[in-house]
C-alpha cells in the first residue's frame, strides 16, 4: 500500500512574503525622525531681543529638490505635449508635474505614505501623458521615487523594506517595459543602500546603550562598594565603642564601691568615651550624605593604638600589643586596616571572651605586614549570651575578611584550643595614603 503524502500546506516563504506585501501597502509604519542632533538641524540667530529660528536643512533639501523637480517636469513636459497637440489646457502639465514631485515634501515626516502616494501617482500620470512622452514620466518623478524608497529602507524594518522593493520593481515594469531594467537596479541600490544605512543606525544606537548600561552598572557598583565600606566603618566603630562603654558601665559601680568620686570618675569616661563614638559615627555619615562641611578628620591607624589599649584597660580588659618592623610609615589603607583588625578583635573578645586577656602582635616583614590576635575563650559558652564555641556571631569577622580581601592579602579566624585566633597578611603597596 502506497502511504498517501499529507496535503501540504502554503510555504512559509509565500506567507512571508505575503505578510510583507500587506505590510508595505496597507498596515505598515515607519519609524519616527532621528533626533535633531542627527539631522542637521541649525540654529540662526537674530537681532537682540527676538527668538532665534531653528532651521531643519532635511526638509529644506527635500523641499528644493521637489521644486527642481517640479520645474524640471514642466519643462520636459511642455514641449512635447505642444507638438502633439495637448487636448487639455496647460494647466494641467502643471499639477501633473506636482502631482509626481510630491512625495519629495513628505517623505521625511511620512516615507512610507508617501512612497504609497508615488505607487498610485506614477502609474496614474503615465497613463495620462504616456501617449506624448516617452518614457512616461518626468526624470524626476523618477529620481523622486528612488529616493523615497530610500527613505523607507531607511525608517522602516527588513519586511516593510523587502516589500516596498517588489512592489515598486512590478509597479516600474507595468509603467514602461523600456526603462524596466534600469528602474529595477535604481530600486534595488536604493533600498539596499538604505537597508545598510538603516542598520549601521540600529547597531550604533545598541552600542550606545550597551555603553549607558555598562557605565550606569559601574556606577552602581561603585555606589554598592562605597556602601558597604561606610557600613564596614559604621559597625567597626559602634561595635567596639558599644561594647566598651557597656563593659564599662557594669564595671564602674563595682570599682566604685560607693565612693561617689570614683563612681564620677567611671561616668566621666563613659560619657568621654560616648562623645567620641558620636563624633567618629558623625564623620562618616557625613561621608554618605556627601554633606559640604563634613568632618575631614584622618582615619585611624596604627598611631592609636594606645589609645586602644588604654580604653580596654578602663574597661577591665588587659589588651597587649607588640610589633616589631618599620610601622610608622605603612600606607594609610594599610594602616587602618590594621587598626580595625586589632579593633574588631577586641570588641570580639570584650562580647565573647568574658573578659579575657587580649594578646595582637604585627610584624612588618619586607612587603607585607602580619596581624595576629589572640584571646582566651570561656570555659562555658552559655556565659557569653549569643556566641557559639569557637564562633563568633555577627558581621566583625566579615568586615575584617572584606578589608583585608580588598587589599589582596589573606584571613583566618577560629578557635585554636582554648583560644580564639585571628591572622591576617596584609600587602604593603607604594602608596603611603
Amino acid at each position: 500500500m502506497i502511504p498517501q503524502r499529507p496535503i501540504a500546506r502554503p510555504a512559509p516563504l509565500l506567507r512571508a512574503v505575503a505578510r510583507a506585501l500587506l505590510r508595505a501597502v496597507v498596515t505598515g509604519t515607519a519609524d519616527p525622525p532621528p533626533p535633531a542632533p542627527r539631522r542637521g538641524q541649525v540654529r540662526v540667530p537674530w537681532p537682540r531681543g527676538l527668538r532665534g529660528a531653528t532651521l531643519d536643512l532635511v526638509r529644506i533639501g527635500d523641499a528644493a529638490m521637489a521644486f527642481v523637480a517640479f520645474a524640471g517636469g514642466v519643462a520636459y513636459m511642455e514641449g512635447p505635449a505642444a507638438a502633439a497637440r495637448w487636448p487639455h489646457d496647460e494647466a494641467y502639465l502643471v499639477i501633473m508635474s506636482a502631482a509626481f514631485s510630491l512625495p519629495l515634501v513628505l517623505r521625511d515626516r511620512w516615507p512610507l505614505a508617501a512612497w504609497r502616494y508615488a505607487l498610485l501617482a506614477l502609474p496614474a500620470g503615465a497613463a495620462v501623458v504616456g501617449e506624448f512622452l516617452s518614457p512616461p514620466y518626468p526624470p524626476g518623478a523618477a529620481i523622486a521615487c528612488l529616493l523615497v524608497a530610500y527613505s523607507v529602507a531607511v525608517r522602516c524594518d527588513g519586511a516593510i523594506a523587502a516589500g516596498v522593493w517588489l512592489v515598486s520593481c512590478l509597479a516600474a515594469v507595468a509603467v514602461d517595459t523600456g526603462t524596466a531594467v534600469p528602474a529595477v537596479t535604481g530600486i534595488t541600490v536604493a533600498v539596499l543602500f538604505g537597508h545598510n544605512v538603516r542598520a549601521r543606525r540600529l547597531a550604533t544606537g545598541k552600542l550606545a546603550e550597551e555603553e549607558r548600561r555598562a557605565e550606569d552598572a559601574l556606577a552602581e557598583r561603585a555606589a554598592l562598594a562605597e556602601r558597604a565600606r561606610i557600613a564596614r566603618e559604621l559597625h567597626d566603630v559602634v561595635a567596639h565603642h558599644m561594647s566598651v562603654i557597656a563593659i564599662q558601665a557594669e564595671a564602674v559601680p563595682l570599682r566604685a564601691g560607693g565612693d561617689a568620686g570614683l563612681l564620677a570618675r567611671g561616668l566621666a569616661e563613659i560619657r568621654a568615651l560616648s562623645l567620641k563614638t558620636l563624633a567618629e559615627m558623625r564623620q562618616v555619615v557625613g561621608v554618605l550624605r556627601g554633606a559640604e562641611g563634613a568632618d575631614t578628620a584622618p582615619q585611624p591607624g596604627l598611631h592609636q593604638l594606645d589609645e586602644l589599649v588604654e580604653a580596654a584597660s578602663r574597661a577591665g580588659v588587659t589588651l597587649r600589643v607588640s610589633g616589631s618592623g618599620e610601622l610608622g610609615d605603612l600606607p594609610g589603607t594599610v594602616g587602618l586596616t590594621a587598626y580595625r583588625i586589632v579593633q574588631e578583635s577586641l570588641s570580639n573578645a570584650m562580647r565573647h571572651g568574658s573578659g579575657s586577656d587580649v594578646t595582637a602582635e604585627l610584624v612588618r616583614d619586607g612587603a607585607e605586614l602580619r596581624i595576629r590576635v589572640v584571646n582566651g575563650l570561656p570555659a562555658d559558652p552559655g556565659t557569653t549570651p549569643g556566641a557559639l564555641p569557637g564562633k563568633r556571631s555577627g558581621h566583625g569577622l566579615a568586615g575584617m575578611r572584606e578589608r583585608v580581601a580588598m587589599l589582596g592579602g589573606t584571613f583566618q579566624a577560629g578557635r585554636v584550643g582554648t583560644e580564639f585566633v585571628v591572622t591576617a597578611t596584609l600587602p604593603i603597596g607604594g602608596d603611603t595614603g
